[in-house]
């Protein structure tokens, strides 16, 4: 027995389903999860000494890769002062200026411990704006685990099968009303139905919860004008693609401004860090400054403040990064598609900048829809080939690949050739 399978054994005694996440679990790709012991640059490696090429890279953070130094020390030298305080400290102050002073549309920010509370806070906070209480969200789009979000959602929920959760009130979800990504007239349906009642639309502007789905010219553009035409609020969950398709992520990505935007990933450098910002007079409604309550004992853990700082000043400070990193990814999904398309079988890849999907479909996926046409044993089957060669992707269909600037043009152009032998031998 391998020490990831004896250490799986041991966790499913005394962890449900032997993992603290759905999105760690194998069972869809036919497999066990391998337990990781360490992380450098553009690999991991498990307990039995396993070396992987990463591209899921703790789910998006590691943008500069794994164990980069500078973060790291920086790290040594916060957990020198003292792990936690409960108390105010400089850098919340300094990560908060340096969002608000380079990010267009955010004027306050308030730090969180995850993107599950970010959104969460974010909604309530719209609720509170408006005086009203429906929220428009959409089909396969994920924004944490909160009862009211747990609505046709994507991610870990598509990959287990389960439309829903058990557990949510169904009063919890009344006021959810689901549209459908890339589709602007489902939208406009529901505001003319509830002309009066929608806080706000929350929205991934890349959909990176059921693979990798871009927005399509003029839907984002369109749910801005529609927001504003009905007095509610546009919310950007940013989690995955914030200071990711650029500093100033989708907002900057795609030219559309959004009133709240909420964070996590990158803006902890692995740390468990989440946020939500947006225009002063919205977050001015936030406790203590007005009556939209929201607090955390831990939020703006020091340690975590200093590897998130570390890291958005770095990313700041060096442009590049996001020019070299997206250049290769361009590269590499090419590379990725041009494999694949010597498959005998449907496949698409869907990419932007340093994220990407490759569905085992016939049909191009622009919406929940058509995610779900995938052929997810057929991916499974490639997950098994690719994970034994040493590449350690998503056990899901419904995931995003993650690159890096870690990541070697060598490195990825050797996966790349991995994939042709892969989808040649089916031919």
């Amino acid at each position: 027995m391998s020490r990831s399978e004896e250490l799986f054994k041991r966790a499913c005694e005394v962890i449900p389903g032997g993992v603290n996440s759905p999105v760690r679990a194998f069972g869809s790709v036919g497999e066990n999860p391998r337990f990781i012991a360490s992380a450098d640059g553009g690999y991991m490696t498990d307990a039995d000494g396993k070396r992987y090429l990463d591209l899921v890279g703790s789910w998006g953070p590691m943008i500069l890769g794994h164990n980069h130094p500078e973060i790291r020390e920086a790290v040594i030298r916060a957990c020198e002062k003292g792990l936690s305080y409960g108390a105010a400290t400089e850098a919340e102050v300094e990560i908060a200026e340096l969002i608000c002073s380079t990010v267009r549309n955010i004027g306050m920010v308030r730090m969180v411990n995850s993107g599950t509370e970010a959104v969460m806070s974010a909604i309530r906070t719209a609720r509170g704006f408006t005086g009203r209480d429906k929220i428009v969200k959409f089909m396969g789009c994920y924004h944490g685990h909160s009862d009211a979000l747990l609505v046709q959602a994507g991610s870990g929920v598509m990959t287990a099968g389960v439309p829903d959760s058990a557990g949510v009130p169904a009063g919890c979800t009344k006021d959810t009303l689901s549209a459908v990504y890339n589709d602007l007239s489902s939208v406009e349906t529901l505001f003319e139905q509830f002309p009066q009642e929608i806080a706000a639309v929350i929205v991934e502007p890349v959909a990176a919860n059921m693979g990798v789905v871009p927005p399509k010219k003029g839907f984002l553009e369109g749910l801005r004008r529609l927001c504003t035409k009905y007095g509610a609020l546009l919310i950007f969950d940013e989690v995955i693609t914030g200071f990711r398709l650029g500093y100033e992520g989708a907002q900057g990505y795609f030219g559309v401004d959004a009133d709240l935007v909420t964070y996590g990933k990158i803006i902890g450098a692995g740390m468990p860090v989440g946020a939500y910002g947006g225009r002063k007079e919205i977050m001015s409604m936030v406790a203590p400054a007005g009556p939209v309550y929201q607090a955390g004992t831990l939020s703006g853990n020091p340690v975590a403040m200093q590897a998130g700082l570390t890291q958005l000043r770095i990313l700041k400070e060096h442009p590049e990064i996001y020019i070299e990193l997206n250049a290769k990814a361009d590269r590499f999904y090419t590379g990725l598609d041009a494999a694949a398309s010597k498959s005998p079988q449907g496949y698409h890849v869907n990419h932007i900048a340093s994220l990407g999907c490759l569905y085992f479909t016939k049909d191009p996926v622009v919406d929940y829809a058509s995610a779900k046409t995938s052929d997810t044993k057929a991916f499974a089957q490639w997950f098994r080939y690719i994970f034994e060669k040493g590449y350690y992707i998503a056990p899901s269909q419904f995931e995003a690949m993650f690159l890096s600037a870690a990541h070697t043009e060598e490195e990825l152009g050797k996966m790349a050739e991995a994939a042709g032998a892969y989808f040649g031998a089916l031919a």
